[in-house]
């Protein structure tokens, strides 16, 4: 099909064809089509991609992604390996223009996507497409085909174009002394607006922290907020990985794996062990948070699971309704990362190993001021300000000047 073709893009509508399967195996999640059979150019693909050590996570994100392609390609009739770079054009332009599907319609929030919070001034999810979403779309679907194209399959070109530097090849001339730079950004990436940090005031800390009904979430954002734990990594921990002694806790890190031992605030284990005693023995093996749930809903007498990301998702979803809040786990480990930064006995290294960035560039993204900070102390300064020339006494005229006629030309200030 020719590079310009151009489509009805507002028109188009994304059935609902095919489904991802969890299936347990050596590959944790498949596409299956409408015959509920694996999609196989995706399956072996996904093989490769768990191959690379990549996580459960992470292959269910790309076959999330891989779905809608193949949804697309559906759509548009169009067979996976003779796509050119104008369906990847046409599905970045619908993906800019239609609504996220939903399995149940919004209700109270309904009135809130898309709007800026007045406390937290933090936008609520939207009903769009986020710029990020598309951007990951875009690696996917290219990371798919490069996987074919080094096996001598699917189309000549990548369908996802990189954009190259000046015309030239990307690396051309490169100096063996010094590393390889950046090829150039995909040509169908929107721009991603930069997010700074941002810090939870100790006031709405306080109310979020008085909101919690248990003491295992008190527990959780506890810990949280004192070493800037990530989600999955302190849903993860173990009885074993809690060093009573010491006040540390063994987490194994986002991507890597690597296990890291983080310290964490004396209130963090006072409430872990008020909630470790109300929920009974458990071995050094066996989860630290637990929930009650049913096995089957609506079904059967309630027991003990594993916490998992939505049970704890629901938690935030109870207090930042009873707050009118819109808060995350992840703005807890800002507020540690930006009250880290604060103290004058922590270097930027020390803050860095906290967090567990790779680089130490990505911890200097803390160091940006934030922007209610620089308004707090301008305002400040006006005051001071204001203060400081109320209280100067106004010099009298000079001999021979007249204080009306001064008043008259310079204000009432010349009295």
């Amino acid at each position: 099909m020719p590079n310009d073709v151009e489509r009805d893009v507002d028109a188009i509508k994304l059935p609902q064809w095919g489904r991802v399967v969890e299936t347990g195996g050596v590959v944790p999640y498949e596409v299956h089509d409408a015959d509920n059979e694996p999609i196989e150019p995706v399956r072996r693909y996904l093989r490769d991609f768990v191959a690379q050590g990549r996580r459960a996570g992470s292959v269910r994100s790309y076959a999330y992604d891989l779905l809608r392609w193949w949804r697309w390609l559906q759509v548009l009739d169009v067979e996976w390996d003779k796509v050119t770079s104008a369906e990847v054009r046409e599905l970045v332009l619908w993906l800019q223009r239609s609504t996220k599907p939903r399995r149940t319609p919004r209700t109270k929030s309904a009135a809130t996507a898309g709007t800026i919070n007045p406390i937290t001034r933090k936008q609520h999810v939207g009903d769009q497409y986020a710029a990020r979403t598309i951007r990951h779309s875009n690696a996917v679907i290219r990371s798919f085909y490069e996987f074919w194209i080094e096996r001598g399959a699917g189309p000549l070109v990548n369908p996802v174009p990189q954009e190259r530097r000046g015309g030239q090849r990307p690396n051309a001339h490169h100096n063996p002394l010094e590393p390889f730079r950046s090829e150039g950004r995909l040509r169908y990436n929107p721009p991603v607006p930069k997010r700074r940090p941002r810090a939870m005031p100790d006031q709405q800390w306080d109310a979020l922290f008085t909101a919690l009904r248990s003491d295992r979430d008190r527990a959780l954002a506890s810990l949280v907020i004192s070493n800037a734990s990530r989600a999955a990594e302190v849903l993860g921990i173990r009885c074993g990985d809690l060093d009573w002694g010491d006040q540390l806790v063994r987490v194994r890190r986002k991507g890597t794996g690597a296990e890291q031992w983080l310290p964490a605030s004396d209130d963090a284990f006072v409430w872990l062990r008020l909630y470790l005693d109300s929920i009974g023995p458990l071995s050094p093996s066996d989860p630290v948070w637990w929930t009650l749930r049913r096995r089957r809903r609506g079904e059967g007498p309630l027991v003990l699971q594993p916490l998992n990301y939505d049970a704890l998702r629901a938690v935030l979803r109870r207090v930042n309704d009873a707050l009118g809040t819109n808060w995350t786990m992840h703005d807890l480990r800002h507020t540690c990362a930006l009250r880290m930064l604060r103290d004058r006995n922590l270097s930027l290294r020390d803050i860095q190993t906290i967090l567990g960035h790779a680089h130490l560039s990505t911890t200097q993204l803390y160091l940006e001021e934030e922007p209610e900070e620089v308004i707090r102390r301008v305002h400040q300064h006006l005051l001071d300000r204001k203060q400081t020339e109320a209280s100067v006494p106004v010099p009298a005229p000079a001999r021979g000047y007249n204080a009306a006629d001064l008043a008259v030309l310079f204000g009432e200030q010349s009295r």
